[in-house]
């Protein structure tokens, strides 16, 4: 059985340098603690909050958790990121990604996403780039774990999609090359 994540929402967090002073929410299960006064969990709730940006993502990951690089699931919606910052792609282990409610305008700010391994489960509605041609298709494209978009599952038609246009812009950008 996991354990509950950290729990740091609606804490109007700013700043990520902040949130070494608060404690987290309550929730129905308790939090395990270690014996350096960590929590034993891989997950962790930053959303609803003002966080305009990342510094700091792994200082507040080693205060709080007992294993940070094992972090597998972190929900940072309904914050104020404009950005998909590197920070995240060194989470290697990270499996979830809550994204939604943001302000991400460019849809290219996913590509980053494509080193992490394991990311099975993203969700970008409520930014920017869900208005964006071809949103879905161009999110399944470049995370090719993905099994779930947005709280839908991604479908087999959708992965055949995604593959033939990552064919076709690895042959096109070939062709550019000659």
């Amino acid at each position: 059985m996991f354990s509950p994540p950290v729990d740091l929402s609606f804490h109007n967090i700013i700043l990520l340098s902040d949130v070494l002073e608060e404690e987290p929410r309550a929730g129905l299960r308790p939090l395990r603690r270690t014996r350096d006064h960590r929590y034993d969990t891989r997950s962790m709730k930053l959303n609803n909050n003002t966080i305009c940006d990342l510094r700091g993502l792994h200082t507040a990951l080693r205060h709080f958790l007992s294993q940070p690089q094992r972090l597998a699931w972190l929900d940072l919606s309904f914050n104020n990121l404009s950005h998909i910052e590197e920070v995240l792609c060194e989470l290697h282990e990270l499996r979830v990604l809550y994204l939604h409610g943001n302000i991400i305008s460019e849809l290219e700010e996913v590509n980053k996403l494509s080193v992490l391994p394991w990311l099975y489960s993203i969700t970008l509605h409520g930014n920017h780039i869900e208005q964006k041609k071809a949103y879905r298709g161009y999110v399944i494209s470049m995370l090719p774990m993905l099994k779930k978009m947005d709280f839908s599952a991604v479908t087999p038609d959708e992965w055949r999609l995604a593959q033939i246009w990552r064919e076709s812009m690895g042959s096109s950008s070939m062709n550019k090359d000659k």
